[in-house]
């Protein structure tokens, strides 16, 4: 559905150089620390900048052979553009209904509806957790294919979030969809993403099945004495601390069978996060 290979982009005191693929029926989650690359990505891909290098496959296509038609089965919520606040939500499916010849004009008011967003009121008006319900509910309503997330969950609250990201699960029960999503709310994508990408200053530092990183990888605590007997073999990152050092694995069952008397924690996408980026490398 979706695939980069080196897409890179130079500013002054950033450099991108990302490659990841979106298979059809998955959900890819995308991950990193604000300014981490996860926005500029999604603008790449959608070619709202120009790449210095690399390649934009959609839908099977290269980038710049993408018609019209093709780009009706996106949907697309970017994390720093929205609607006109000039609009109400009936003008927004007027505006829909014209673009997309698959726009379903009663099941968004529907929807919209049923999320709480007043139907003639001026988006403008609208809380910022408002709006990003709104964009999510457009980008779903024309059928669209692939959709392209940037922080779709944010400004949104717990039991708003649990909706939207149930909204987007029934969104994949049709068969040939996929989904790219990126989020701070690393929670989200542990429980609702099929694989996810970590990317850290503009490059991929880890890519995995959601279910290997819940399974397979975990932290070891350990004191210094246990560090430095320790197989470094399947040590991903490690960090000093008051007691030892925190030791991030993707081989955990190694660790729990060869050294049963340390302690291995599972471990959570935040933490993962964090010794992946702050981690040494061994």
């Amino acid at each position: 559905m979706l695939r980069l290979e080196h897409v890179r982009k130079q500013y002054k005191d950033f450099a991108l150089d990302c490659s990841l693929q979106v298979k059809e029926g998955y959900i890819t989650g995308l991950i990193g620390a604000n300014g981490a690359g996860k926005s500029t990505t999604f603008k790449a891909i959608l070619g709202l900048i120009r790449a210095d290098g690399g390649t934009v496959e959609i839908l099977g296509k290269p980038a710049e052979e993408i018609t019209a038609k093709d780009k009706e089965r996106l949907g697309v919520v970017l994390a720093d553009s929205g609607f006109s606040g000039y609009l109400t939500v009936k003008d927004i499916a007027g505006v829909m209904k014209g673009m997309y010849k698959g726009f379903d004009t009663e099941d968004f008011k529907r929807r919209c509806e049923q999320f709480s967003l007043p139907l003639d009121k001026k988006v403008k008006e609208f809380s910022t957790g408002m709006k990003r319900k709104l964009q999510v509910l457009a980008a779903i309503s024309h059928k669209a294919d692939l959709l392209i997330l940037d922080e779709p969950t944010a400004g949104l609250d717990v039991m708003a979030r649990d909706e939207l990201l149930r909204l987007l699960r029934e969104y994949m029960d049709a068969e040939g969809r996929a989904i790219l999503i990126s989020s701070h709310i690393s929670s989200d994508l542990e429980g609702f993403c099929d694989d996810i990408y970590m990317i850290d200053r503009g490059q991929i530092v880890m890519h995995e099945e959601t279910d290997v990183l819940t399974d397979e990888y975990g932290l070891l605590k350990v004191s210094e004495e246990q560090y430095e007997k320790l197989d470094k073999e399947y040590i991903l990152r490690y960090r000093k601390e008051s007691f030892g050092y925190s030791v991030l694995t993707g081989q955990k069952q190694f660790y729990q069978e060869n050294y049963p008397d340390i302690v291995i924690e599972k471990g959570n996408i935040d933490e993962l996060i964090m010794m992946m980026i702050r981690g040494e490398r061994r």
